[in-house]
């Protein structure tokens, strides 16, 4: 008997002041290693169509990207359904290269949150600057959401956040009510 893999949160959405929408099964790469060395960084590039980036930044297009997670690891976004095939592609390629890939689609939940009010939303529940001035697009930070881990980068339009699948519920939930209670008005 087999399963059919389904997202953390199945879909849920909820609009208003910022519209919360959970975006379904993501395809994602943990990639430890020499993140300067050069196949390293073909074979990211080649595997997501983005270069590895600089720390604190993302690189993503239509949810296939790169996210700076620490001196040595880079987190890899691809479609579901490639993610083991990928995970395939860089053993092979760097069998010869001290590295780790593992694929942990299932073991995350990303959440975008659209809307005027998605920085101040964020804001109010993580210890990062976001106002616009100091938060541009293509930011990317590992942090606290409340109390769990998460990730976030920042779109042209929306903010998209990443955190474990165990805790899904209880993010969505305290990004949903924070979003009930509205603007406090800290970047007018």
């Amino acid at each position: 008997m087999t399963s059919d893999a389904v997202s953390a949160l199945a879909g849920r959405a909820t609009s208003g002041w910022v519209t919360l929408r959970d975006l379904g099964l993501t395809g994602m790469i943990t990639l430890r290693g020499d993140l300067a060395n050069a196949p390293l960084r073909a074979l990211v590039q080649d595997i997501t169509g983005q270069e590895v980036p600089p720390p604190g930044r993302a690189y993503v297009h239509a949810m296939c990207g790169t996210a700076w997670m620490s001196p040595d690891e880079v987190l890899l976004l691809v479609p579901y359904d490639a993610a083991p095939a990928a995970c395939a592609r860089i053993a092979a390629t760097l069998a010869d290269q001290h590295h780790l890939a593992a694929n942990v689609s299932d073991a995350r939940t990303v959440i975008a949150l659209d809307g005027a009010g998605a920085a101040e939303l964020l804001a109010k529940l993580a210890p990062v600057d976001l106002h616009p001035d100091h938060f541009a697009p293509g930011q990317f930070r590992r942090t606290r959401l409340g109390q769990i881990a998460a990730a976030f980068w920042r779109d042209d339009g929306r903010f998209v956040v990443i955190c474990f699948r165990s805790v899904a519920g209880y993010a969505f939930d305290l990004l949903a009510r924070s979003a009930k209670d509205g603007p406090v008005g800290l970047f007018r």
